[in-house]
């Protein structure tokens, strides 16, 4: 008698679980999606414009995977996480992207969040008016914006910024200023870099106060000094730190 209640126990038990799923595969779409997350560029209507057609079945059907791709194709949408929520509600959590940076040329640039990763927005939708531009193979732009952190700090004491930052595909760096110079930084890692550009902050304010003229280029490819170019003079500078020598070089 035992075993034959426990049976009919489990016959109810399944009987109720059967009518419920069947209940719930009966209901029609979901019937709200709640969102979250500190959004500054995404709202309401574009979200309903770009994931709502995407949204397939209901409460037990909808595919949280897809959805949340559909999220993630969003504008400005970086990583979204999904969950459904009883009975008939699904709970996304939104996190948007940080751009600290464009990516590429100034005709066609795209957007660097704070992990280096590389995004398509509209750049006019940032509020900072002074990103810097970076550019170099899309695989090395975690290494590009860590480089441009580490050496822009290099400027302060110059009174200028680095506003521009670019690897080459063959390995070369090069930089420009906000006051127009270009910077021919070489190769080599970051550590070698900062090297560079510290000899060549440390020196060049006196070179080019000598001359009354602003710094048009330079060239730091050079293992114990540096060429410049000023601009109205046709010949650059080459300035050996160790020897506090200057020559001329064309």
């Amino acid at each position: 008698m035992n075993a034959f209640s426990a049976l009919l126990g489990w016959v109810f038990v399944c009987m109720i679980l059967t009518l419920a799923g069947a209940w719930l595969l009966r209901q029609p779409t979901l019937e709200a999606i709640g969102v979250q997350g500190e959004l500054t560029h995404t709202n309401a209507v574009t979200l309903r414009a770009n994931v709502a057609p995407k949204l397939e079945g209901n409460f037990l059907t909808v595919d949280l995977e897809a959805t949340r791709a559909a999220f993630e194709a969003v504008p400005w949408v970086r990583r979204a996480v999904v969950k459904r929520q009883f009975p008939n509600r699904l709970k996304v959590v939104l996190y948007e992207h940080k751009a600290i940076a464009l990516w590429g040329t100034e005709s066609d640039a795209r957007l660097v969040n704070s992990f280096g990763e590389i995004f398509e927005a509209n750049p006019g939708d940032v509020e900072a008016e002074d990103l810097p531009l970076l550019n170099g193979p899309e695989d090395k732009a975690q290494l590009v914006l860590q480089a441009y952190r580490q050496l822009s700090v290099l400027f302060e004491g110059m009174d200028v910024a680095l506003i521009q930052l670019q690897l080459s595909g063959q390995g070369s760096w090069s930089a420009e200023l906000d006051s127009g110079a270009l910077l021919e930084l070489g190769r080599g890692s970051v550590d070698d870099l900062q090297g560079r550009i510290r000899r060549f902050t440390a020196t060049v304010k006196p070179v080019v106060a000598r001359f009354g003229r602003d710094l048009e280029s330079a060239d730091l490819r050079y293992p114990n000094g540096y060429a410049i170019k000023l601009r109205g003079v046709t010949t650059g500078e080459s300035a050996a730190t160790d020897k506090d020598a200057l020559s001329k070089k064309r």
